[in-house]
């Protein structure tokens, strides 16, 4: 490794600190010679996650996520040379041998983000969920073992599943202000709501329903990430699922606390569950 490449390594290590501490911590956990390569990836999440956040209007996140399709087909204008993260995903992809195509499907799912169109149903999410978080978790699984994440991949997608269904429980009175629904159509229907309903206030004990019945769904992953098994040299890429399940339980007992941003635990616990799972490799 150049000195140059160790730099982006080190920038994406720290960017990742700024943007997203779980997985920060979940790099630090992981193999020292892995760290820079995860660390890409993470950043490289955690990129094209917040693009809703500092966009005005949806068409310049289209072009952000544009920018990054184009780096990853190789048709990329300007010197990408300029960008510490853009360089290093594309030597851990080069080093990796990882499917660019896997990243492009994490950008096409990403411009959902952008507009406010409702979750059409239960698959459609849970198809959401597998392109931006179950694909992270295989994408991770090479870098550390590519064997053993190839022997993985359902394990990664229900773990996926519940990660992101615990992620947008988190993040669903930012959504609800925004006008964002990402409970399916289907569970809304089943709770008596639709979009409109769901943003409804004045409709809170069938929103706190819908909620719960969002949690469960994630329940439902997880038990079944839990059954697969996961392989000791895996365990670093699916530490960051390890805060899902407090989340996910919380949600389902008491839905009006994802409703009232309640749901995160502070960082001392966050990491405490993440040792837990190094420690007894399992969910």
């Amino acid at each position: 490794m150049t000195a140059a490449a160790g730099d982006h390594w080190d920038i994406c290590l720290s960017t990742l600190r700024e943007t997203d501490r779980d997985r920060y911590l979940a790099c630090l956990l992981s193999p020292e010679d892995k760290r820079g390569a995860l660390a890409a990836l993470y950043a490289f999440n955690a990129e094209i996650a917040r693009i809703r956040d500092v966009v005005q209007q949806p068409l310049a996140g289209e072009i952000r996520l544009q920018w990054w399709r184009d780096l990853l087909s190789g048709q990329a204008s300007g010197d990408t040379g300029g960008n510490p993260l853009a360089v290093a995903l594309m030597e851990t992809v080069e080093r990796h041998r990882l499917p660019r195509q896997s990243l492009t499907d994490m950008i096409e799912a990403r411009i959902f983000d952008l507009y406010d169109d409702p979750m059409p149903d239960r698959n459609a999410l849970e198809g959401y969920a597998g392109e931006i978080a179950s694909a992270l978790i295989q994408l991770a699984g090479l870098v550390l073992d590519a064997p053993a994440a190839m022997q993985q991949a359902e394990t990664a997608g229900h773990a996926g599943v519940a990660q992101a269904v615990a992620g947008l429980l988190l993040l669903m009175p930012q959504h609800r202000r925004r006008g964002q629904v990402y409970v399916p159509q289907d569970i809304l229907s089943a709770t008596g709501l639709d979009r409109d309903g769901f943003l409804d206030d004045a409709r809170k004990e069938n929103v706190a329903h819908a909620v719960g019945a969002l949690a469960a769904l994630g329940l439902e992953h997880l038990g079944k990430a839990a059954r697969s098994g996961m392989p000791s040299v895996l365990v670093p890429a699916f530490l960051p699922v390890a805060i899902a399940a407090p989340v996910l339980k919380q949600a389902a007992r008491r839905p009006q606390d994802a409703l009232d941003g309640k749901l995160q635990s502070p960082q001392w616990r966050r990491q405490l569950s993440m040792l837990k799972m190094m420690a007894l490799k399992r969910f």
